[in-house]
C-alpha cells in the first residue's frame, strides 16, 4: 500500500464543486479516513469586476468543474470519492486516478509553498543551481508570488538578464 498522499483531480458537475468537496470531507470524518484522505480543495482567486462603474471583488473558481483531493489512492478511498453525489469520476484514462506531478501542483496553484528570500532588488546574489551556477549578478526584479527572480549577470562582457526560480539564487555576504 503506498503511504504517501498525492494530489488527484476529480471531475464534478459544474457548480457542485464546493458541495462535492464538503461531502468528501464529511464522509472522511464519518468513516475515519483522515489518514488516507488528507485534503480537499477547490482553488479560487479574487477577481475585481467592474459593473455599472462600481468595482466589486468576487471570488471565482480557477478550475470550474474540478475538485483537487490529496489522498493515498486505495480501493476504499477511490470508492469513497467516486460515490459522492455530483462527482463524475477521476481525471485520467478510463476513470483511473492519475496523480499530479509536483510541478503541476505548484504551477496550478493547488498547493502554495511560501519561500522566504534573504535578498531584495539591487542586492548581489550568487546563482546556486542550473546552467549558470556560480555566476554572480544583481537582482533586477523579484516576484515572490510567481516564484521567480530576474538577475543581471555579466556574461562574455555583456550584461544579460536571467530569470530564475527563487531557490536558485542566494545573497552574497559582503
Amino acid at each position: 500500500m503506498p503511504d504517501e498522499a498525492k494530489w488527484y483531480v476529480v471531475h464534478t458537475y459544474s457548480g457542485y464543486e464546493n458541495k462535492v468537496a464538503s461531502n468528501i470531507m464529511t464522509t472522511v470524518e464519518n468513516r475515519g479516513l483522515e489518514d488516507l484522505i488528507k485534503e480537499v480543495k477547490v482553488p479560487t482567486e479574487i477577481v475585481t469586476e467592474i459593473t455599472d462603474n462600481k468595482a466589486k471583488e468576487v471570488e471565482r473558481k480557477i478550475y470550474p468543474g474540478y475538485v483537487f483531493v490529496k489522498m493515498v489512492c486505495t480501493d476504499e478511498t477511490w470508492y469513497v470519492v467516486r460515490s459522492i453525489r455530483g462527482c463524475t469520476g477521476f481525471v485520467g484514462p478510463s476513470s483511473k486516478p492519475v496523480p499530479l506531478t509536483d510541478e503541476e501542483v505548484i504551477r496550478m496553484g493547488v498547493e502554495v509553498r511560501s519561500v522566504e528570500v534573504s535578498y531584495n532588488v539591487g542586492d548581489t546574489v550568487r546563482i546556486v543551481d542550473g546552467p549558470l551556477e556560480d555566476f554572480v549578478g544583481i537582482v533586477e526584479e523579484l516576484n515572490v508570488d510567481k516564484n521567480y527572480v530576474r538577475v543581471t549577470v555579466s556574461m562574455f562582457g555583456r550584461e544579460t538578464p536571467v530569470e530564475l526560480e527563487l531557490y536558485q539564487a542566494e545573497l552574497v555576504e559582503e
